[in-house]
């Protein structure tokens, strides 16, 4: 008999609690984001989305592929990882039915190499290492035809360029898109005379600096801009669509602007 009492007694107590909980009218929101500077962001928008009544939890990941498994699964509300360009051809490849909440940032790619100090120093048949996320291969290679090292066929779109449309290689670059994304920085320290294609958010979180390190890299203006993404069925959340306005204020641009100088570019309510 005194068990039962006690059940009841944490029964209620947890009522009680649970009552009050929502009585606060506070709302949980669960961001699935790389560390940086994706996480760095969110965490930065954390005291604003309080203010607001919105309690943003952040699920850290360190690669890209997990986000969006678990975005489709609901381990996750919303994620911010992923460029336009690979969140529409994850969209087309994998059947998720996602949509774009806005735009937040841009994050130049470069291209290192611990060995050739200088574009006029790169040797004919040199390796060129790229990411095996087929949505970055057109980026990087408009980057390279931009530097002049190559040149892509007539009419084929950028964004989705691959080695079979190069058609002017005067050095005969060897492009080898063989390595996951996350470990493209283990390759940049291993290989000396190679030419490394690296994603902004791992170049910082190696202490590499696009603008001060990278033998070339990508303008300010760019079509890879880094999004909210969610489930189609959330896209009128409010609580997500406070999450993109609070990340799009000038209180968070300024920040990106003046935390990572240069390296990350802040992009407003641009989706483009």
């Amino acid at each position: 008999m005194k068990k039962f009492i006690t059940v009841l007694v944490l029964l209620s107590v947890g009522v009680i609690l649970a009552a009050c909980g929502n009585a606060s009218g506070e709302d949980v929101i669960k961001v699935g984001a790389t560390s940086t500077p994706h996480a760095e962001v969110l965490e930065e928008a954390k005291p604003l989305l309080e203010e607001e009544g919105i309690t943003l939890e952040i699920e850290t990941y360190q690669d890209y592929i997990l986000p969006n498994q678990d975005l489709e699964s609901g381990e996750i509300d919303a994620n911010y990882f992923q460029h336009i360009p690979y969140f529409e051809t994850e969209q087309e490849e994998k059947g998720y039915d996602f949509v774009n909440l806005g735009g937040i940032h841009v994050e130049p790619m470069g291209v290192y190499s611990k060995g050739i100090p200088s574009i006029d120093a790169i040797e004919e048949g040199t390796e060129v290492i790229m990411s095996r996320a087929v949505a970055d291969h057109g980026r990087i290679l408009s980057l390279f035809e931009a530097k002049g090292l190559i040149k892509l066929a007539e009419g084929v779109k950028k964004s989705e360029a691959t080695i079979d449309d190069i058609v002017e290689n005067p050095l005969d670059l060897e492009f080898k898109p063989d390595v996951n994304a996350e470990f493209l920085i283990e390759t940049y320290r291993n290989e000396e005379d190679v030419l490394v294609a690296i994603n902004t958010n791992y170049a910082i979180e190696a202490d590499l600096s696009p603008v001060d390190d990278s033998l070339f890299v990508e303008g300010a203006a760019s079509e890879y801009v880094n999004i909210i993404a969610a489930r189609a069925e959330d896209k009128d959340d409010e609580k997500l669509n406070k999450l993109v306005e609070v990340l799009q204020s000038e209180e968070i641009q300024s920040f990106i602007t003046e935390k990572y100088n240069g390296e990350v570019v802040a992009v407003g309510n641009s989706e483009e």
